[in-house]
């Protein structure tokens, strides 16, 4: 990696920024629901610590409160999980600019203070050089730790970069390495597994990996608008009818380039989309009246099998509306079928990540991305702002 890294850093005695992804579910009382991005940051933090920081600053966003102050959006249930698990005690700012702000971290005893939600304010998302700038008066040295918002061009993931020595933080570092090392030297045969509603989301990375890969396994949502390309009915099944002719072309790029694209051969079906719905499994064309809800047990038979050969596969996306526990099956099996066949496996963030969690399969996998969008930009091949901003070595 050509960026500097926290081992890069001489951080003793230094007030060390850090952007965190604190970006954490939580119930109607705020209770955090799920604190997985609040624990993959926790070694970053104790490196911090162990290497004789004076004092972490902690920025991150919370949820979509506009410029605007929006209690329930406040991170404070986050300051009182991190002290929890840190086992120190971390102070809470409500605020994460102002003229006494720099007082307050300074006089405090904590050495780990977390500021208040930087989407408070419309500067954040705008990238503004003089909030970025405030930002970055506050410390010495500034570690992105948050890969799941690299891919947005904001005040705390670029803007202040360039007012501080700055470098990746351990998760940033570990996200850069799976997810570059999957795609400039994998070990062989490379799948790569799409799932999840749409096509249009998934273009760039078919485009980018199908050079890469040895083939593609697809499912979900976006799998029909590829049968309808090759003829196929599929009922009242998801569809994408702006991008059919594309979905005729890659399958057409695939065959020239000899890479295979596995497709569903039998579909879980219903009338309507519910939960005790009847479900009946059907072949490769789909009835007029039916929805297919997740893949068919001939289909994960074929994937499996090709899962099983792989030496590194990479997974962006569920087979099937897999929140609903009948329409599961599909999204279990093959995240099974991964996590039980040695492979390096690296898993895409969002919806992919939330169902190995549900399957309680997180520890077999080689590398779970904290990013959703971020990992599928990544996958794309596309630069990303928070990380391009980070200084040279």
């Amino acid at each position: 990696m050509s960026k500097l890294t926290l081992n890069d850093l001489d951080l003793k005695d230094k007030r060390v920024l850090v952007r965190a992804d604190f970006n954490v579910p939580q119930d109607a009382e705020l209770n955090i629901t799920d604190d997985t991005r609040v624990r993959a940051t926790l070694p970053t933090l104790k490196f911090i610590l162990q290497n004789g920081a004076k004092k972490i600053i902690l920025i991150s966003h919370l949820g979509r409160p506009d410029g605007k102050v929006a209690p329930k959006y406040s991170l404070a249930p986050v300051a009182r999980r991190l002290q929890e698990l840190m086992g120190v005690p971390v102070k809470f700012v409500s605020d994460c600019v102002g003229d006494a702000l720099n007082k307050d971290i300074a006089s405090c005893a904590e050495q780990v203070v977390l500021l208040e939600n930087l989407r408070f304010h419309a500067e954040e998302e705008a990238n503004d050089p003089g909030f970025a700038k405030e930002l970055a008066s506050l410390a010495d040295v500034f570690v992105n730790d948050a890969f799941g918002t690299a891919h947005r061009a904001h005040a705390s993931t670029e803007g202040v970069a360039y007012y501080l020595r700055s470098a990746a933080g351990l998760l940033l570092e570990k996200e850069i390495k799976y997810l570059g090392d999957a795609v400039a030297k994998p070990a062989r045969p490379f799948v790569v597994v799409l799932g999840g509603a749409k096509v249009s989301d998934k273009i760039g990375v078919i485009e980018n990996l199908l050079p890469k890969c040895d083939g593609l396994v697809i499912g979900g949502g976006m799998c029909y608008t590829f049968l309808k390309a090759q003829g196929k009915q599929i009922g009242k099944s998801k569809l994408e009818a702006d991008k059919v002719e594309l979905a005729a072309s890659l399958l057409d790029k695939a065959k020239i380039a000899n890479k295979f694209i596995l497709l569903p051969v039998d579909h879980l079906v219903v009338d309507n989309i519910a939960v005790d719905a009847k479900t009946e499994i059907v072949g490769e064309n789909i009835p007029d009246s039916k929805i297919a809800v997740d893949i068919g047990p001939k289909t994960i038979a074929l994937f499996c099998e090709k899962l099983k050969t792989a030496k590194t596969v990479v997974w962006n996306g569920p087979m099937g509306i897999f929140e609903m526990e009948p329409f599961a099956k599909g999204t279990r099996a093959i995240a099974e079928c991964i996590a039980s066949s040695g492979c390096t496996s690296i898993i895409g963030g969002g919806d992919s990540a939330a169902a190995v969690a549900k399957f309680k399969l997180d520890d077999k996998m080689t590398h779970i991305s904290t990013g959703g969008g971020a990992s599928l930009e990544f996958l794309e091949g596309k630069i990303l702002p928070g990380i391009a901003a980070l200084t040279e070595k």
